[in-house]
Parts: structure tokens; C-alpha cells; sequence
């Protein structure tokens, strides 16, 4: 099998860590932990990782893909939430998404990738969110993937201005209490990240 260059981008930064989960921990933490077991997974199975972010001090969304030039892929790793009005009712709200740019200049090949990376999170037991299609509770972003959770959000910087394929990753709902406690877990944590491998390595071949 051939090997490829995977950008593994670590959501967030330390002065502004996303989302503050139910358990009190930021995001940006989560989002390390979840892209450091990523790339253990691609490099297990062969290929070159380089890793955005995982300092956190990548401040300009802009610097992240101009880092990852002369990769093949662009893997961006967050975990979610909700709108604030929707906060005291989080616990309704789970499941991964996965978004991609029209604006990116290989939007096939970035649904094919993102397609992969949701087939085989189904796979493995996890279910997309269907929160983000919503045009009242979510954001009305429209899916491209509907069966395996893919988006578009054509203004998402790090999708749409990468000059490779590109996805963006949100693991899971972390202002869910039980999500939250799920996506703290170690072994969970590893079943997605070798998903999101093997998903990576279906769409590469």
C-alpha cells in the first residue's frame, strides 16, 4: 500500500480552547488527546503524519493550512457543542459530524474522504448528529453525506482554504454528560481515532 502525508490539525489553541465541556474541561484538550491517537493510528499503518497545532499556539486559522502544504490530506480534530440557548438541554444532543468545503479546490475527493471516515465510525458503533442540519436548533448546514454524517459549510476556514482535500471532524458532543463522560474514556477515544484511520487509509487508496 502506498504511503501517504497526513495533516492531522488539533482544533483550537490555548488562549481560546473551544467549548468548555459538561466535566469543565476544554475542548482543545480533548481535541490533542483525540489527534494524537489519530496519528499513532496512520503511522501504525505506514503513512506520514504532520501534526498543526498541537502546541496550541496557532492563533490564525490561516497558518494551519499554509503549514500543511505538500500533504495529501487535511484532518482537522474537534469535539462539539450546542447554541447557547441550547445548553441547559444538551443531554438530547450526540453524535458525530463531519463537514467539507464546496470552496475547497478537491471537494471529491474531500467527500470521499469524509464519506469514509463516517462509514466507518458506523461501523465501529458511533452515530452521526443530526443537529447541524437542523435550520432552527442547528446551523442548517445542508448534508452531503446524509447516511454517514457529512456537511458542507462552505465558509469553514480550514476546510476552504486548504489547497489539499479537507475535513473537518467533530468527535463528539461534549456538553453532553454522557458523551462527554464517553469521549474521556481512553478506549473510546482509540476505537475513533482508528476509525478515522481506517477511514483515512479507504479514501487514500
Amino acid at each position: 500500500m502506498a504511503a501517504f502525508l497526513i495533516a492531522v490539525d488539533v482544533g483550537h489553541y490555548n488562549e481560546k480552547p473551544g467549548v468548555i465541556s459538561a466535566s469543565g474541561r476544554p475542548e482543545f484538550e480533548y481535541n490533542l488527546e483525540l489527534a494524537v491517537a489519530v496519528r499513532d493510528v496512520l503511522l501504525r499503518a505506514g503513512h506520514q503524519v504532520r501534526m498543526i497545532g498541537e502546541r496550541g499556539d496557532y492563533v490564525e486559522l490561516h497558518h494551519r493550512t499554509r503549514d500543511a502544504r505538500g500533504t495529501d490530506l487535511f484532518v482537522s480534530i474537534h469535539h462539539d457543542s450546542v447554541k447557547e440557548r441550547l445548553l441547559p438541554q444538551a443531554d438530547r444532543f450526540a453524535g458525530f459530524s463531519l463537514f467539507i468545503s464546496r470552496e475547497n479546490p478537491q471537494l471529491e475527493k474531500s467527500l470521499a474522504c469524509a464519506s469514509a471516515i463516517g462509514e466507518r465510525l458506523r461501523a465501529a458503533g458511533f452515530v452521526p448528529s443530526r443537529y447541524h442540519a437542523d435550520p432552527v436548533l442547528g446551523e442548517d448546514r445542508p448534508f452531503a453525506d446524509e447516511v454517514n454524517g457529512v456537511h458542507y459549510y462552505d465558509h469553514l476556514a480550514v476546510a476552504r482554504t486548504a489547497k489539499m482535500p479537507a475535513v473537518l471532524v467533530e468527535a463528539g458532543v461534549i456538553v453532553n454528560r454522557e458523551e462527554d463522560k464517553r469521549m474521556r474514556d481512553p478506549a473510546v477515544q482509540r476505537a475513533i481515532a482508528q476509525a478515522i484511520g481506517e477511514g483515512v487509509q479507504r479514501c487514500m487508496r
